[in-house]
């Protein structure tokens, strides 16, 4: 049975609503002097402000709902998968940032304009854009789902249009006026509010459940199958399971060296920053500091276990979990915030939702690839100089057009995930890996080969994106094919089409490295 939004509920979530407004004014000034200033801060952003900021950005609604109901049905092997993470740290800042930076990048993109030409600089930043529209469509359709069924109290399909409609705009209004300065500190105010509430509920849970730590420790460490649900490591060699060790130490730690370091939504952030080594600092401490973050939804499923199927343990019945909402699948955390939490912390967790699913910082990055590689190179190319208030007016317009094409993804990806009925954490990370796979495989090229051309980064990107399209569950039942292509996990899809995409790369003629391309290439 669903609670009712109280006055209560409505009061806080009106005054996070005030909050990260006065967070967004107080940060920067109205009168943004160049392009640098709205989508990098001018470079003068501290490293711990960056390292919020960049585990806010990597942060979402997948891990506010998708880390519970993955604790729930599982264990803590997805906290291991920070082991990948930290591996995609340090290629990112040893090999990436320097040489974002030796160039004075805006985007990181433009690399491969020094490496090639501007076509391949504006076919990377293309399908950067692709990719995020995909990965911020998805996190915007969970948050939907979830704003829909707290606020409306159902999720009728108009309702979820409203709240997916809401939550873009909330993203532009508090992104519009004081660019990416403005979006970083809110970013420091929606950490603060998500971390808290799961705290709060991680509390409230405990007190619900009548057992000592040490019974529920041993409680979950040997369920009646069986099975352990503190278990961290998972050591097998299936290819099917998302979070072996294996799969994270490969493609998982492959997914975020894309995340951080050729997704302009990601590393914006680290751009901002003084220096490369600046930058870097700012990556570890947001890869160390996201672990005790994502360990407390994942204890929060851990507790919802015991809390609903073990009822030998607790000293009343709970009635179960249900798995459906008006005939709609839902997470076990939705399931307890509609039915258990009270007025008040209700609010408190529907801000912690809003706050996950914030899609400011997605339209800033995308705003930035489509000014900065596209349309002032557009201008340039034709003559026509422009005052650097122009670009910000122009990178200020576009994000009303990005944030129409998020929600119609959203939209489209309300039908996609229920098609593939894959879990929201999984059905997430899966959806960036059709950008990941052609820009790291042409990245790898770029970097460590003298091979390649404008033509074959092209159709590399392109060779990732349909590789990874093929391996999708739609694709293989409509062309017929073959089961297993769709049994891969999503690490694994990820490595293939990183693979093809390289091979299309470096098939390309091999040219020597012009002055300017000492710069990017070891060595």
């Amino acid at each position: 049975m669903a609670l009712q939004f109280t006055a209560l509920d409505w009061a806080i979530l009106g005054g996070y609503v005030v909050l990260l407004a006065a967070a967004g004014f107080l940060s920067t000034s109205l009168r943004m002097r160049s392009a640098a200033d709205y989508f990098l801060a001018g470079h003068r952003v501290p490293i711990w402000l960056v390292a919020v900021s960049v585990l806010s950005t990597t942060q979402s609604a997948a891990t506010f709902l998708g880390a519970p109901d993955y604790g729930y049905r599982g264990d803590y092997t997805y906290l291991t998968s920070y082991l990948g993470c930290l591996v995609a740290a340090v290629i990112v800042a040893k090999v990436l940032m320097p040489r974002f930076y030796a160039v004075n990048a805006s985007t990181v993109y433009e690399l491969l304009e020094h490496r090639y030409d501007a076509r391949a600089m504006r076919a990377a930043g293309g399908m950067y854009l692709v990719g995020r529209l995909f990965a911020s469509g998805a996190r915007l359709y969970l948050a939907a789902i979830a704003v829909s069924m707290i606020v409306f109290l159902d999720i009728e399909p108009q309702h979820i249009l409203v709240s997916s409609l809401l939550l873009v705009v909330f993203g532009i209004a508090f992104t519009f006026i004081g660019g990416l300065r403005a979006v970083i500190w809110s970013d420091l105010v929606q950490v603060v509010i998500y971390v808290g509430a799961a705290l709060t509920v991680l509390v409230f849970l405990w007190t619900l459940i009548p057992l000592s730590t040490g019974e529920m420790i041993a409680a979950l460490s040997e369920t009646p199958q069986g099975a352990d649900k503190l278990r961290f490591l998972n050591l097998s060699f299936n290819f099917t399971e998302p979070f072996t060790l294996l799969s994270i130490l490969t493609g998982f730690a492959l997914l975020n060296a894309g995340n951080f370091g050729l997704d302009q939504d990601t590393t914006q952030r680290l751009l901002a920053c003084r220096s490369s080594g600046e930058g870097s600092r700012a990556l570890y401490v947001s890869v160390f500091a996201a672990v005790p973050v994502v360990f407390i939804f994942i204890a929060i499923g851990s507790l919802l276990h015991l809390f609903y199927d073990r009822p030998d343990l607790m000293a009343r019945a709970t009635g179960g979990a249900a798995t459906q909402f008006e005939g709609e699948k839902i997470t076990i955390f939705m399931h307890f915030i509609l039915s258990q939490v009270p007025p008040g912390l209700r609010g408190f967790v529907t801000v912690g939702v809003i706050a996950a699913a914030a899609v400011n910082s997605g339209l800033i990055s995308m705003s930035s690839v489509l000014i900065q590689d596209f349309y002032r190179p557009w201008l340039e190319k034709r003559g026509r100089t422009k005052p650097e208030t122009h670009y910000v007016r122009a990178g200020q317009a576009s994000m009303v057009v990005l944030g129409g094409l998020l929600f119609g993804m959203s939209m489209l990806c309300f039908y996609w995930q229920r098609y593939t009925n894959t879990p929201l954490l999984e059905f997430v990370l899966g959806v960036m890996t059709f950008a990941y796979a052609g820009l790291l495989g042409v990245y790898f090229a770029a970097i460590f080969t003298s091979r390649g051309s404008s033509a074959s980064v092209i159709w590399a990107l392109g060779a990732g994106f349909v590789t990874i399209l093929l391996q999708q569950a739609y694709v293989v039942d409509m062309a017929g094919l073959p089961a297993a292509w769709k049994s891969l996990a999503f690490p694994w899809q990820l490595c293939v089409g990183i693979l093809v995409a390289f091979l299309v790369c470096v098939a390309g003629r091999q040219r020597p490295a012009s002055h300017d391309e000492r710069v990017v290439l070891p060595g």
